[in-house]
């Protein structure tokens, strides 16, 4: 039998894009070597002696066997030594495919996991500034071209989450001719995205603007974006001023800042910005009233978009008196 069968791999980290994507090459891989193999996918916390048993064998129809056991932290404490056993010898017709989200959970099976060699691909939460490298990455994984600066506008412009920055990649690529993407091209296809979302609220906050920040809010708001996701936004924008204004002084290189700070190099412009507006008391005031805020629209106050209109003027007014002489 040809790889992956015989073998057993780890798949571990947060990051479910990229996990997802290790684990579809590898069942890929298999049926292709072994095309009539079963295929199971299991969740770890509904197996039991026996249905571990009976997915790891062959069935009538094909010897060859793939099985992924996903959410391996959830696994029952007394399949652990089961499981290990099949990663240790999977058997020539088994490819065993274990998928483990990250975190402290199940830490004991993956240190024993470790200890005994088994296959291990990584899946890594994308970092803030990570991800205009994300997004070249994306393009030329797909036969396209995009500039570092491109990149970054399109990280702008869509935002954070990684399916939806590759999804973006995957439309932009699919609807140009020369699979180069440009500036104009995101502007095109994202225009107005951001400024529905939560971090432009955020932006608006920071600057001061406080009829763009309403105007903004109520935007997001009557377009579907969730509460929560506001004030989690105004609170990271908080949160990143908060360290640009600690580590700004320390003359680090922009990268080095950029990283110290966690945001993407490009945004430490728009914190020197934003930054000429705030000292340390007024940002830790306004993440006070961020916290306050998040605890009202989940459930502790009545009203969502009063709460965020609170919010919003919080912390402009904090702006306003940290600018006072």
């Amino acid at each position: 039998m040809t790889a992956p069968f015989a073998t057993a791999t780890l798949i571990q980290g947060p990051e479910s894009l990229l996990a997802e994507r290790a684990v579809r090459q590898l069942l890929e891989q298999a049926t292709a070597a072994q095309p009539d193999a079963t295929v199971s996918r299991v969740p770890a916390s509904g197996l039991d002696r026996g249905t571990l048993a009976e997915i790891t064998t062959g069935s009538l129809f094909s010897a060859a066997t793939v099985v992924v056991i996903e959410q391996l932290a959830e696994l029952p404490a007394d399949l652990a030594d089961d499981l290990l056993a099949l990663a240790v010898e999977p058997g020539d017709d088994l490819a065993l495919i274990l998928v483990h989200e990250g975190g402290v959970k199940g830490k004991a099976l993956l240190d024993r996991l470790r200890k005994a060699n088994v296959g291990r691909i990584d899946a890594p939460a994308v970092k803030a500034w990570e991800l205009p490298q994300f997004v070249s990455a994306e393009v030329r994984r797909r036969g396209g071209r995009i500039d570092r600066a491109t990149a970054e506008v399109l990280v702008s412009a869509v935002g954070s989450d990684l399916r939806s920055v590759a999804a973006a990649v995957t439309q932009l690529l699919d609807d140009t001719e020369d699979a180069t993407i440009t500036p104009a091209d995101v502007r095109r296809y994202f225009a107005g995205r951001a400024e529905v979302s939560g971090f432009a609220v955020a932006d608006h906050c920071l600057d001061g603007n406080r009829e763009a920040a309403l105007d903004s809010l109520r935007w997001a708001l009557e377009t579907g974006v969730a509460p929560v996701l506001l004030t989690s936004a105004v609170a990271s924008a908080l949160r990143n001023l908060g360290k640009y204004l600690g580590a700004r002084d320390d003359r680090l290189r922009d990268a080095d800042l950029a990283r110290r700070v966690g945001v993407p190099p490009w945004k430490l412009k728009d914190l020197a910005r934003q930054s000429r507006g705030w000292n340390a008391p007024a940002v830790a005031t306004a993440i006070q009233l961020a916290a306050t805020a998040d605890a009202q629209v989940k459930g502790a106050g009545g009203d969502a978009g009063f709460a965020l209109e609170m919010l919003v003027l919080g912390v402009i007014d904090a702006r306003g008196r940290a600018r006072r002489p």
